[in-house]
């Protein structure tokens, strides 16, 4: 895969335990689990997104990934971002506590966002972009959005308050 020395999974931590089935093994719990994906935009459209994202969850018993793709710039090795990584194992940790079902925090280190999104996410993934309000003009959030619904995913987009 060509694209795919240009991202780096570079952290994966569940933030919230499951409360599972008591027959089912944890591998065999999050197989059979529907999967929601919050995509890291800012602090405050994830908070909003992962708000809805959970309500969500709650109700269809599903968990909750959030993708982070982290741009390293290319003067950079993609090895060495410019944040450390345990700054933001310590900032998502935080974000993702906000949310009320099970939590997985995934952290991309890439060159190109909207690539490494796509490619993170499964086929017809549903998937929550919080973003800013606005009407009138397309902001970087729902050009996220669309291009993700393009590529076949179920996309909610949530405007931040």
């Amino acid at each position: 895969m060509e694209g795919q020395k240009n991202i780096l999974l570079a952290l994966e931590r569940i933030v919230q335990p499951a409360t599972g089935h008591p027959g089912w093994s944890e591998t065999e719990e999050a197989e059979r689990r529907l999967n929601i994906s919050v995509i890291f935009t800012s602090v405050e459209a994830t908070l909003a997104a992962l708000k809805k994202a959970g309500a969500l969850a709650s109700s269809l018993g599903a968990r909750i990934t959030l993708v982070v793709p982290q741009v390293v710039p290319y003067p950079l090795p993609l090895e060495s971002p410019p944040v450390l990584l345990d700054w933001n194992e310590r900032r998502f940790r935080v974000i993702a506590g906000e949310s009320p079902v099970e939590t997985t925090v995934r952290l991309y280190l890439c060159r190109d966002s909207v690539e490494t999104v796509k490619s993170a996410l499964s086929p017809r993934s549903v998937v929550v972009v919080g973003g800013r309000k606005g009407w009138w003009r397309s902001t970087r959030e729902k050009r996220l959005a669309r291009k993700l619904r393009r590529a076949g995913h179920e996309v909610i987009f949530t405007e931040r308050g």
